[in-house]
């Protein structure tokens, strides 16, 4: 973060430092994070060796791990920022959508510490946590596209000076669950989407013609009926007692790949297009999928559309795009009560979440 960033967003006053507390699936994480864009530190605890044996999460083992590790990640996060209590301002937490059991630990987490160290509590939509962590790295636009793309939701914003206005959600499977689920059909190991994109390198992606779902005339999203599609020749090979080589399970990750990449990055610039949008912000966990960089780059630099992404740390869950989030939320005076509890299916803050961003002077 330059110089010039960290003095614009300390212009109001003292430094606004938030610890954030991240835990809606499989990742236990603790951030502080000062005036919204300077991470102090971010720590997450993956569960992912846990899970894999299992082939996908399972939401009570989730559950217990996050209950053993959001003490310890929380103190390391607190000693490797170098504040005491008396120097944060507010603890933030995620409060939905994700796994009700594994929501309701971080809640409850934070309002206990909230309480004890009175301090106001502020509770976060994920989704404005994947699009604020575009804020931590780089200086957003007033008004640009995001494209929000992970494992429970795929959708299309805009984002300027008066709101967040959704153009386009998903109707059914969201483009990072059409990814594991047809990982784990090949036999792939979780997480489903990195092993995807690693076995699509070496593979073709004309080599199966998989269907794509236009939803014309809507910036809608549907991964259902290519799921279906996908697992459906599985079957029907395996029936037939066919196996299946590393060069084809290569290719057919590369051709479904293709599919939901080409969804995501045709409709995307559509909508940037039809909407006079500048830039492109590509954001959560399958932001990190290298197809789906190129191909939205490549589409969006021939519309004259600029694109832009987190890093890696920044596009699977964290605490620190949490604490980016809640820093606009603290300014706006949006604060949580104790009685805040977790919502699985928690709707999307539309006006709080653009006038969080714009409340970023970066």
């Amino acid at each position: 973060m330059t110089e010039e960033r960290m003095q614009a967003s300390q212009a109001g006053g003292e430094p606004v430092r938030i610890l954030a507390i991240e835990s809606s699936c499989d990742e236990t994480a603790a951030a502080v994070v000062e005036n919204g864009v300077r991470v102090l530190s971010n720590i997450i605890d993956s569960q992912i060796p846990i899970h894999r044996r299992f082939g996908g999460v399972v939401p009570e083992v989730a559950s217990r791990r996050h209950l053993q590790a959001i003490w310890p990640v929380t103190q390391q996060a607190l000693e490797e920022s170098g504040l005491t209590v008396e120097q944060l301002s507010a603890v933030a937490v995620t409060a939905g959508p994700g796994l009700v059991g594994s929501l309701l630990v971080g809640v409850s987490f934070a309002k206990a510490l909230a309480f004890a160290w009175g301090k106001p509590l502020i509770g976060v939509h994920h989704w404005q946590g994947h699009i604020a962590a575009l804020q931590l790295e780089r200086q957003m636009p007033r008004e640009y596209l995001a494209l929000v793309v992970s494992g429970s939701h795929s959708g299309l914003l805009k984002i300027n000076a008066q709101g967040l206005f959704p153009l386009g959600m998903s109707h059914d499977d969201a483009a990072g669950e059409a990814f594991d689920k047809i990982a784990r059909a090949l036999y792939l190991p979780y997480p489903g989407g990195p092993e995807i994109d690693k076995a699509a390198k070496n593979g073709r992606a004309d080599a199966v013609a998989f269907p794509r779902a236009w939803l014309e005339g809507t910036d809608d999203f549907s991964f259902s009926g290519l799921k279906s599609a996908v697992l459906n020749y599985l079957n029907q090979r395996r029936m037939k007692g066919e196996d299946f080589s590393p060069a084809e399970i290569n290719d057919l990750a590369a051709s479904a790949q293709e599919a939901i990449c080409d969804v995501l990055s045709a409709k995307a610039v559509a909508a940037a297009q039809r909407e006079k949008l500048p830039l492109i912000a590509l954001a959560g966990g399958v932001a990190a999928n290298s197809r789906l960089r190129a191909l939205l780059q490549q589409r969006a630099t021939a519309a004259g559309i600029e694109t832009v992404w987190p890093s890696p740390i920044y596009c699977t869950d964290n605490a620190a795009m949490i604490g980016a989030a809640a820093y606009g939320e603290y300014r706006l005076g949006h604060f949580a009560s104790l009685s805040l509890n977790a919502d699985p299916r928690k709707p999307f803050p539309l006006q709080a979440a653009a006038k969080t961003a714009a409340s970023v002077k970066a």
